[in-house]
């Protein structure tokens, strides 16, 4: 049971007893009945309205709160739709009063969300209202300003904001590399601020003034006007330096002259540039008053340019005032243009004209790298020379060979971009190169010759005259390697030669054995050097190389005319030994040595 139904019984019961005690009470008194009665009745009535207003209360609650439900249900679905929330959801068993309390909590809650709402977007179309004036653009677009913004709308708008903010920073340090660039090109002009947006762009700083795409892109007009202007008097400057620099190694103006001008050899200010044409002008008077001396300047520039663009004696020839000896203003003239048109020629290919100087380095080292392979000193040297030599010969082959490639193209480019050859020195590139190969491989051959004749006179020599051994060494102070290199050599060339002519050469009628009879000497022959007496005997028992040494003394035959002298024929003992066995098979046998045993008298 519950309390209230107790409560209930126990009311009656309370009701009950008081009445039984009001009855002891009036018949103690002695009240009649009918008084009783009345009495008993006022009880009841002042009982049952007690109870007639507390049940009219109660029902009076019910009513208050099933009116605040249906309030409440109504803000819920408008609060719902504002805020673009789903319905709420009510709890099915919840009593009135429970069910009234929630609804009224979540009204409230809704309530709160929706001032929170309104509040941020406040707050958000302020600082776009902020950014919008300072970038130059229209206010965010958010829909009515009294609707309630969704979530999304706002997360949508603080996003927006944030890119705005980025833009911002992005244009303010624009702003501020731009406004700088500005105020040094006017610096450098010595220019003030003569319009108001030039005013404005200056003095304000990057957080007033208005950086919309249309003040910066004028503001980037303003300072590509100040550059172009800059520019152009950086190049009338540079120009009228040039001009001095050129003037100055004409007339051979002085160190202290040009130390004195050289704060004005920088920078392009207006004060710069008077004082730059003011130079040139003294310098132009000077030129005229020492024409002779200003054309033979310019003379020998033009030859360093000539050089520089590989120009050929035509080429120079072909202009004529170069060769003149009256100077006059006239000449000076076509001098000064005509270095002005060779510098302009040079720059414009100087691209062309470097890699080609890069060739002609790489050439002359190449050259010297194979003059150096020729040389027999170079394996006496020691630190590894000849290796980086062999390395460096390698490499600049290489390199030639790549440079000569590209040259090759770029000269067919150029060629067919000006319709006309490019010349090296008179002559087109790629025959320059193929006639310095040319000339290469000739220098070679000839080299390769001259020294097989050295070696083939070398070898008649010690034919005829004996050879020098070269002096021994002590014994004891020969390294055990060069000992045991010296123990393994059994004849040294010029013995080994003189032996094969005993043994075959030599061995004809009529002549002297050897004094090893016939047999080829194995051990080294120490030779005695010959006095000058001896050396004159033999010349009389032998003739001179290109005249009769193979004719025995007798007038040389047709044969003999046609294989010449053997010694110029041959440059190795083997080639040598095959011509006299050839010239012994000939015609007159008899003839291919002059023995001294057949003529003892002479």
């Amino acid at each position: 049971m519950r309390r209230s139904e107790v409560l209930a019984g126990e009311s009656v019961a309370c009701l009950t007893q008081a009445l039984s005690h009001l009855r002891g009470i009036w018949e103690e008194i002695g009240i009649p009945e009918e008084q009783r009665l009345q009495r008993t009745e006022v009880v009841k009535r002042h009982v049952k309205d007690l109870l007639e207003q507390m049940v009219a209360e109660e029902e009076s609650l019910r009513e208050r709160l099933l009116k605040s439900i249906a309030l409440c249900r109504r803000e819920l679905a408008a609060l719902c739709q504002e805020l673009q929330l789903a319905p709420f959801q009510e709890e099915e068993e919840a009593t009135i009063l429970q069910l009234e309390k929630d609804l009224r909590t979540r009204v409230e809650v809704m309530l709160k969300q929706k001032r929170e709402r309104r509040q941020e977007l406040r707050v958000l179309q302020e600082r776009d209202q902020e950014l919008a004036e300072l970038l130059g653009r229209a206010p965010y677009s958010i829909g009515s300003s009294e609707a309630v913004p969704s979530l999304a709308d706002l997360d949508h708008f603080r996003r927006h904001l944030a890119a705005l903010a980025t833009e911002k920073e992005h244009r303010q340090a624009e702003f501020v590399h731009l406004k700088q660039q500005v105020v040094l090109c006017m610096e450098e002009l010595e220019r003030e601020p003569s319009t108001t947006f030039e005013r404005e762009a200056m003095c304000q700083d990057a957080g007033a003034f208005c950086l919309s795409l249309n003040n910066l892109a004028a503001l980037k007009d303003l300072l590509q006007q100040l550059e172009d202007r800059r520019a152009q008097k950086e190049a009338v400057c540079e120009e009228l330096r040039c001009r001095i620099l050129m003037l100055w190694d004409w007339l051979q103006v002085p160190p202290e002259e040009r130390t004195a001008f050289a704060p004005y050899m920088e920078g392009s200010r207006a004060s710069i540039m008077d004082a730059l044409h003011l130079e040139v002008d003294r310098l132009e008077q000077l030129k005229c008053q020492n024409l002779q001396k200003v054309v033979e300047a310019i003379r020998a520039e033009l030859a360093t340019y000539w050089d520089k663009c590989f120009f050929g004696e035509e080429q120079r020839c072909s202009f004529g005032p170069y060769y003149e000896d009256t100077f006059t203003e006239e000449l000076l003239q076509q001098h000064d243009n005509e270095l002005t048109r060779l510098k302009h020629y040079y720059k414009t290919h100087q691209e062309l004209f470097e890699a080609i100087h890069k060739w002609k380095r790489s050439w002359c080292l190449f050259q010297e790298l194979e003059k150096k392979a020729t040389d027999p000193s170079r394996f006496t040297n020691r630190g590894g020379n000849l290796l980086k030599e062999e390395k460096l010969r390698a490499k600049l082959q290489k390199t030639l060979s790549k440079l000569e490639e590209e040259l090759k193209v770029q000269v067919e480019l150029w060629e067919q971009e000006h319709a006309q050859d490019f010349l090296v020195s008179g002559q087109r590139f790629m025959e320059h190169v193929a006639e310095q190969w040319h000339l290469h491989h000739l220098e070679k051959e000839k080299e390769r010759q001259e020294r097989q004749l050295k070696k083939s006179r070398q070898t008649e020599e010690e034919m005829l005259y004996g050879s020098t051994p070269t002096k021994r060494r002590a014994l004891g102070i020969a390294t055990p390697g060069k000992a045991r290199k010296l123990n393994t050599t059994t004849t040294t060339p010029n013995s080994t030669i003189r032996s094969a002519l005993r043994g075959s050469v030599l061995n004809s009628p009529g002549c002297h054995p050897p004094l090893s009879g016939g047999k080829p000497v194995r051990t080294p022959i120490r030779v005695v050097a010959k006095t000058k007496g001896q050396m004159e005997r033999n010349k009389e028992n032998v003739s001179p190389i290109n005249r009769t040494v193979l004719s025995g003394g007798c007038t040389p035959t047709a044969p003999a005319q046609r294989n010449g002298s053997i010694y110029s024929i041959a440059s190795t003992y083997s080639a040598f030994a095959r011509a006299l066995s050839e010239a012994s098979k000939s015609e007159h046998p008899s003839h291919v040595l002059n023995s001294t045993a057949s003529n003892p008298d002479g």
